[in-house]
């Protein structure tokens, strides 16, 4: 999973030394920072920055923490991310295990016109409208939307690229929060067994907050959809989210999910999907 000593090292690696000001020489051997040039950087001893990579140290100041994170370049989601792996080490959060309501299920079938689904913080659909299962082509019980990009369906995705960014920052936020969850220990060992690039991008130690924005699926029946997400985190802590995926006003896109509703109407795609055993 994630720990500090881990994402220290890895984010180390990263730092450029003529970005902190640190002149390249010819000859240098390791990539990025040294160890003992980050501990000058942050303003700590080397003895004990050494003792924080090899998790001999317990409960660095958040003082300490904002330094490295300045030193490492972190931006403010990879800084919290800092600071919950620290706090980790005494006090682990269990993995939530939260249930879908019924509200929100009738909140699901409310919404008509657009794609909507619930989320856990594995990326696994708890639930979803009837556009959501017509826009996966697949049904929603058992769909975990990090499988399905990486191991599953990459046609889908016009932007593959950037969503394989998005999942693998999503999923090491994740890791930080419930590094005790062994389901998403076993997706992410599924995920690196199967992807060479989830991988390669696993490796980078990216950290990345779910945002709204664009995105846009290349669907078999419909063609190109241009849609704009919404992400929704619902209260009590719960790790879950309401994804809703709308289309602009008389945009192409608006036409294809028009098209694609009526393809559903015509196959009998039931409603709303519900698996209560993987939330």
């Amino acid at each position: 999973m994630d720990d500090l000593a881990g994402f220290l090292r890895i984010r180390r690696s990263r730092v450029d030394p003529a970005s902190v000001g640190i002149p390249t020489e010819r000859h240098r051997r390791v990539s990025g920072l040294r160890r003992e040039e980050v501990a000058h950087l942050s303003g700590v001893s080397v003895d004990y920055y050494v003792r924080l990579e090899q998790g001999r140290a317990t409960q660095p100041s958040e003082q300490v923490l904002d330094a490295l994170a300045r030193v490492l370049g972190l931006d403010e989601t990879e800084r919290e991310h800092l600071h919950r792996l620290a706090r980790q080490r005494r006090r682990p959060a269990k993995a939530p295990s939260g249930r879908v309501r019924p509200e929100l299920l009738r909140v699901l079938d409310l919404v008509v016109d657009a794609p909507a689904l619930i989320m856990n913080h594995r990326l696994d659909v708890l639930a979803g409208n009837r556009l959501a299962g017509l826009l996966y082509s697949a049904p929603l019980q058992g769909l975990n939307i990090a499988r399905h990009i990486f191991l599953e369906d990459e046609n889908l995705y016009a932007e593959w690229d950037k969503c394989t960014l998005d999942v693998v920052g999503h999923l090491r936020l994740a890791a930080g929060k419930y590094p005790d969850d062994p389901r998403l220990a076993s997706l992410i060992g599924e995920l690196a067994m199967g992807s060479e690039r989830f991988r390669r991008l696993w490796a980078r130690a990216d950290v990345r907050a779910r945002a709204h924005g664009r995105k846009t699926y290349r669907h078999p029946l419909v063609g190109v959809l241009e849609l704009h997400q919404e992400n929704f985190a619902l209260p009590d802590e719960s790790g879950m989210e309401l994804l809703v995926l709308s289309a602009a006003p008389g945009s192409p896109a608006e036409d294809g999910l028009r098209l694609l509703a009526s393809l559903g109407e015509a196959t009998g795609v039931p409603a709303t999907k519900v698996d209560p055993a993987r939330s």
